[in-house]
């Protein structure tokens, strides 16, 4: 008989809930409106039309020919500047502006003259690397900065200032006032004014780390502007599941502006290409390129950013002198993700699932639910690794750290008295790879269902043949590394399903003793999750804990959403849940307060698709923007602490099967992990 729980309950009702609310409100949930069908109009930015294109072989391209000479840059700036060219007589204006910059930049031209640029590089002396891309005509700046962003080259950089060399002669016969060139002089002298000027933008930047987007006075416009760009803003928005809300729009106008890196990078995650932009014809508005200048504007917002005037907000003189190449970084908290051991071969998975078996395994087969789904997950940079092997963990740490990962939390497989998925973390302790780790137990069953219940066991925790207490030796090796992760000293180890123990607390007194004998101190917590998943009974000090630590969607708000106008195939009985309620709901509860000792946690999603196909669980609308806001939310919740206790968790490195993965995809780049650094970072 299976087992009544009042979370249970909670959420049938909620999913019945789901399914009763009115249609109209039901179509706003899916970023769908009454006057477009399925948020989906016709023109080469459509969904359906990306889909087909596609195909599901996701990519981000760029022009070939950039390939043919240097590209990435050795030795990047902290600050780079864009520049699209088109009237090539303008170009000596712009470099005396960004001459007065006042730290090292890279500078990253895109040329659609047709012709070879001449550049003065006298004129801008703090300039490092510059890069002359050509490019056609096509998407007016914004297909050029998009390709620029597909490439990679933007990555490395903190902050980025975009410009133009633009005339804008329509203004004339425009109820805009001004001519094209006031504006632009007035537009630029705002953005780039003299050294002084710039450093108070800089300062800015540094002490506002909400701030995404800095543009001239009066460029900042709302929804009044729209201009007919909300069909396409709309369908390009779903690609990335978010819905349109008209009425919120701000955005920096006629393209010009700084911003924060993470604001233009993150347009990796839209796999733009050519195709979605028309062709040049002489238009002023509702094309994609129009669209995409307001939708910078939304995901900025999305982010947690703001999008601001020069003059607007100011920051304390000095901190401009951190976008310096040798300036020290401090980071703002340790970002620690949940790192999954299970992709090389075991013995017993062979015999459980069939020779040769892999978390990958799962993976690679998995199909999309509804249209736009994107399955099967496929690991882009690291490709489908070998955990068993020290140059994929060597490669895995290097990536996490240069994009402000701090360490890894190990799930720890340890199933009375032996080891499970052991060989990575064995090999780790063996090595020299600097890089911090920890762990946690996740002491619950493994099953052929995977969702760690006690029905289809095939391996089960059996604490009368081993008692708890044997965990805390065998663990001890790792306890002791120095690379192993402390708070004020103390080993923090985490248990997944503490009330699975009888007498937990005194489980507990036994490690803390057994620990102490090797002179080690912990700092214990208890994954915060439901009874139903044997959370601990009675206070964290009751159970001699000393905190919990967040693991979505452990415990998080559960919003079931209708499958109206998704297409969703009807093999599908499995759950559809709101990414965006979560993560709003988790926000606030992070706003009110974590308790001393604990830690908040966020995730990238949560999809088991790939386990279990038409029956697994979905959180519809995940994407890195609106996970970079839910994840800057976390670490301003623990910011007031001392640097040591400053830790946020994340769900997860590499859980591919599950969805939660940091890892760069073919589908999202490295735009995740873009945004932690830029959280971390900021």
């Amino acid at each position: 008989m299976r087992k009544v729980t009042i979370a249970g309950v909670r959420r049938r009702l909620s999913r019945v809930r789901a399914v009763a609310r009115p249609r109209t409100r039901l179509r706003r949930m899916l970023g769908l409106s009454a006057g477009i069908q399925d948020g989906d109009p016709a023109g080469p930015a459509s969904l359906r039309s990306w889909l087909e294109r596609t195909g599901g072989r996701y990519t981000a391209p760029y022009p070939l020919g950039w390939q043919a000479g240097p590209l990435a840059v050795e030795q990047p700036a902290r600050v780079a500047a864009v520049v699209h060219v088109f009237f090539p007589e303008l170009v000596a204006e712009l470099l005396d502006r960004l001459a007065t910059i006042p730290v090292t930049f890279d500078l990253i031209i895109t040329n659609a003259t047709g012709a070879e640029l001449h550049l003065d590089r006298t004129r801008i002396p703090r300039v490092g690397t510059v890069r002359v891309l050509d490019v056609a005509n096509h998407g007016r700046d914004i297909l050029p900065l998009v390709s620029v962003v597909n490439s990679g080259l933007l990555d490395p950089y903190d902050l980025v200032v975009k410009v133009h060399t633009k005339r804008s002669a329509w203004r004339a016969d425009h109820e805009l006032a001004g001519s094209g060139e006031a504006w632009r002089a007035e537009l630029l002298g705002a953005l780039l004014p003299d050294e002084a000027g710039v450093q108070a933008i800089l300062d800015t930047f540094a002490a506002r780390p909400d701030l995404g987007i800095l543009t001239g006075a009066g460029s900042v416009l709302g929804a009044e502007m729209w201009g007919d760009n909300q069909p396409t803003t709309q369908a390009l928005l779903r690609r990335l599941e978010l819905p349109l809300v008209e009425a919120e729009l701000r955005f920096a106008a006629g393209s010009m502006y700084w911003c924060r890196g993470f604001v233009v990078q993150g347009l990796r995650a839209l796999n733009l290409s050519a195709e979605d932009f028309e062709p040049e014809a002489g238009q002023v508005n509702a094309t994609t390129a129009h669209a995409i200048e307001r939708i910078i504007g939304i995901l900025t917002a999305e982010a947690g950013l703001r999008v601001e005037e020069v003059g607007d907000v100011v920051g304390p003189p000095g901190g401009w002198e951190r976008y310096r190449g040798d300036a020290a970084r401090t980071p703002r908290a340790r970002v620690l993700p949940f790192y999954l051991p299970q992709f090389h071969t075991i013995p017993e998975n062979d015999l459980w699932w069939g020779p040769g078996f892999t978390e990958w395994t799962n993976v690679a087969p998995a199909r999309p639910v509804y249209r736009g789904h994107h399955q099967p997950k496929i690991p882009r940079d690291l490709g489908f690794y070998d955990l068993s092997l020290d140059s994929t963990r060597e490669r895995q740490a290097e990536l996490a750290g240069e994009h402000g990962v701090h360490g890894f939390m190990y799930y720890y497989y340890w199933f009375a008295g032996r080891r499970l998925l052991e060989r990575p973390i064995e090999r780790l302790l063996d090595s020299d790879l600097d890089f911090p780790f920890c762990i946690m137990w996740a002491n619950e069953n493994w099953t052929r269902r995977w969702d760690g219940r006690s029905s289809d066991v095939i391996m089960g925790q059996d604490y009368r043949a081993h008692p708890a207490a044997e965990f805390l030796q065998d663990v001890l090796p790792f306890l002791c590394d120095p690379r192993y992760l402390t708070v004020d000293g103390k080993a923090v180890l985490a248990v997944y399903r503490p009330g699975q123990m009888h007498d937990f607390p005194e489980v507990v007194r036994g490690w803390r003793r057994a620990a102490a004998e090797h002179g080690i101190e912990l700092h214990l917590l208890s994954v915060d999750v439901a009874k139903e998943f044997d959370a601990i009974e009675g206070s964290l000090e009751d159970n001699g804990l000393d905190g919990m630590l967040t693991f979505a969607p452990h415990n998080c708000l559960w919003s079931w959403l209708p499958h109206e106008g998704l297409e969703v195939d009807p093999r599908f009985t499995g759950n559809l849940l709101s990414y965006q309620a979560l993560a709003r709901d988790s926000e606030r509860r992070f706003t009110s307060g974590v308790p001393d000792g604990s830690f908040p946690g966020t995730m990238v999603t949560f999809d088991n698709t790939a386990r279990r196909q038409w029956a697994g669980d979905i959180w519809y609308g995940s994407n890195p923007f609106t996970f970079r806001r839910w994840l800057a939310t976390a670490v301003r919740a623990v910011s007031h602490r001392p640097e040591e206790q400053r830790l946020v968790f994340v769900n997860a490195w590499n859980e591919w099967a599950e969805g939660a993965v940091l890892e760069p995809s073919d589908r999202f780049g490295r735009t995740y992990l873009l945004a932690v650094r830029d959280v971390v970072n900021a």
